[in-house]
């Protein structure tokens, strides 16, 4: 039987998403790795690229700039006087400062004044096994501001502890949390990378209609022993999509790594996820971990 094509489950055909991450000019990380996905499975892309740098933060040296809010909002201006706003979708990932995330809700509003229908896609990257990547003073923006206008939330285990301000140590506490933030305004919310028994459980949940009880899921998938630095109608067949695509990546970037050890001393540049590699099983993804009903 032929693969499933991820645009083939209720994504649009086309779309133009509008997305705000960080970028490195070597390695692939925020924009570097959200764009060529998104390009190849239809949609056009404009990126504005919250930080820019030479390589990711696990290298000795980090050379770069960092966007501040103004500097945003003058990008926004310019595409608004040549009425450029007409965008389907906005994605944020990795925001390093409060005056730049408040910056990020404007863009918000200015984007929904010109397409009310417009989808937000929020990332909140605030840290993962028990350690923040910014400023804690973010949390509480993410939490107050920034999740009651999110259209899709997608916060790893302990993000969304943090926007909760729960524990979430099993399936149960993941729904719960899931609920949680249902009322506090996303309609659409996925919790990436729970531990449990060494497999990595992803928790998924999706309002259909107010007044019914929401859709979940969940997807069991091995937890891999490397590190790496950092939808739609149908959410959970999406998410199962992605979930196969994303642990092709990681795969294949693994062996990468395996052929490097082989050499004396592998450096931090051979240890980058291998995306470009990888397109066919961004494409059409092998469904190796299937998405079971809640």
């Amino acid at each position: 039987m032929a693969p499933t094509l991820l645009a083939d489950v209720g994504l649009p055909s086309a779309g133009r998403v509008l997305s705000i991450q960080s970028h490195t000019v070597h390695g692939y990380v925020g924009n570097k790795a959200a764009v060529f996905p998104l390009q190849i499975l239809g949609f056009d892309v404009d990126p504005i690229n919250s930080v820019q740098f030479s390589n990711h933060t696990g290298y000795a040296t980090v050379k770069g700039q960092v966007l501040d809010g103004e500097q945003l909002w003058a990008l926004i201006e310019g595409l608004e006087a040549n009425d450029l706003l007409h965008y389907t979708h906005l994605l944020t990932g990795y925001i390093g400062s409060v005056s730049f995330l408040e910056t990020i809700l404007r863009v918000v509003d200015k984007l929904r004044s010109v397409n009310p229908n417009l989808i937000y896609v929020c990332d909140p990257v605030m840290g993962d096994d028990g350690k923040f990547y910014v400023k804690p003073e973010l949390v509480p923006v993410y939490r107050e501001k920034v999740v009651p206008v999110a259209t899709m939330l997608t916060p790893n285990h302990f993000e969304a502890e943090q926007l909760t301000g729960r524990r979430i140590e099993t399936e149960a506490d993941a729904l719960e949390a899931c609920i949680a933030l249902h009322a506090a305004g996303p309609s659409k919310v996925v919790i990436t990378s729970l531990p449990i028994n060494n497999m990595l459980t992803v928790v998924g949940s999706h309002v259909q209609s107010k007044g019914k009880a929401p859709k979940q899921f969940k997807i069991i998938v091995p937890k891999l022993h490397s590190y790496f630095t950092k939808f739609p109608d149908d959410l959970d067949k999406a998410a199962e999509l992605a979930v196969s695509s994303l642990q092709a990546v990681l795969k294949n970037t693994i062996a990468d790594y395996d052929k490097a050890r082989a050499l004396p001393a592998p450096k931090t540049h051979q240890l980058e996820l291998r995306l470009i590699q990888s397109v066919n099983e961004l494409r059409s993804p092998e469904v190796k971990f299937p998405v079971e009903t809640i």
